[in-house]
């Protein structure tokens, strides 16, 4: 097939193009490489995924220029959609509110009007467990509510999955929703914690713990994310033509729509993930306990039993190996040599900032 794969340098979508390009796929790419965080690394993923996989159209546009998406889908004509661009991040909303109506929901209105004029087998889309905000009971379900977003990005994410399903009903676009939870792994974002923990301890800063490091999180390694998504690729949803209107399933339709949770299932808290972390650079962290951030959810744990039926899968990865495996990443990346002994109470070197991926 002919796959789209819509924030092709991120995090996710490197991962998910490089999977998609060795399984055979014809993949095109888009990024608008933004500077949220530094550029260079999403062209280091690019050429990342070159070297592995091999060459693939990249369009460098913004997904907020509906003529420059509509260009895209005209000519390029993709079977199927993988929606991974968006701008990410709990807090940085709290500051630039205005940066996720522009990619979130203009830029996801202008992807299902792609597929709309240009009809699609199958629109993937990524979500968040954050959408699950103020609920409290966990595992999360993908039959609870999720009324109560507690961060604007959350509620962005929300908003994909409605309009998705309006889309999905007036259109007959199969959409299906992926509920990430806590993705880590090598390449990951410089803003997320494995990334800011690992420089932190590196260069002997303090870390800050929120909520005193009682949050617990169900941290899923990045290749059972583009296993799960990858199996989901080839299964667009039908809809569900018993659906019960007077006590209808959150997660089906009598549209062609579907929602997923993508987790681990194995919540673990802060403190033993930090222990893992500070296991493998063989470096002692200093901590810092503050209260709870704004926006914050407490814990996550994702109810993957809709997955396991449908796909056959469920993410394996343990934190443990996960944690090994970026850590091997991380150092190789920022040419940061091994620490002695099991746990050192020296400091590494400083990470550098040019490297033999992100080198221009």
């Amino acid at each position: 097939m002919k796959i789209l794969v819509t924030g092709a340098a991120g995090f996710i979508g490197a991962h998910c193009v490089r999977r998609l390009l060795l399984d055979g796929h014809q993949v095109c790419g888009l990024d608008n490489f933004n500077d949220y965080y530094d550029p260079a690394l999403k062209e280091a993923r690019v050429r990342w995924v070159q070297a592995e996989a091999g060459d693939f159209p990249l369009w460098r546009v913004d997904l907020a220029d509906n003529q420059a998406i509509a260009e895209l889908f005209a000519r390029e004509k993709p079977d199927v959609v993988v929606h991974l661009a968006a701008q990410a991040g709990v807090r940085y909303s709290l500051e630039n509110p205005r940066a996720y109506l522009d990619s979130n929901l203009t830029g996801f209105l202008n992807i299902l009007e792609g597929c709309r004029h240009h009809p699609v087998r199958h629109l993937l889309y990524a979500s968040s467990s954050s959408v699950y905000g103020a609920n409290q009971r966990t595992p999360y379900s993908v039959q609870d509510g999720v009324d109560h977003p507690l961060s604007l990005y959350a509620a962005t994410k929300k908003s994909n999955e409605l309009i998705a399903h309006s889309y999905s009903h007036l259109f007959a676009i199969p959409a299906t929703g992926l509920r990430f939870f806590t993705v880590y792994g090598p390449w990951g974002r410089p803003d997320m914690s494995p990334m800011q923990f690992a420089r932190a301890i590196a260069e002997g800063r303090p870390l800050k713990l929120f909520n005193h490091g009682r949050h617990q999180r169900d941290f899923t390694y990045i290749d059972d994310i583009i296993e799960s998504l990858t199996r989901l690729v080839d299964r667009p949803p039908q809809a569900t033509p018993a659906w019960d209107r007077e006590n209808p399933d959150r997660a089906t339709s009598m549209a062609p729509w579907r929602i997923y949770n993508i987790g681990g299932h194995r919540p673990v808290e802060l403190m033993d993930y930090l222990a893992l972390l500070e296991k493998h650079l063989g470096l002692k962290a200093e901590v810092e306990l503050l209260p709870l951030q704004p926006g914050d959810v407490l814990n996550t744990c994702a109810e993957v039993s809709q997955l396991e039926r449908d796909t056959g899968f469920v993410p394996r990865i343990g934190l443990d190996e996960g944690l090994g495996r970026f850590i091997a990443w991380y150092r190789d990346y920022y040419y940061m040599p091994v620490a002695p002994g099991p746990i050192a109470n020296g400091l590494l070197p400083t990470a550098k900032s040019v490297t033999k991926w992100s080198a221009i």
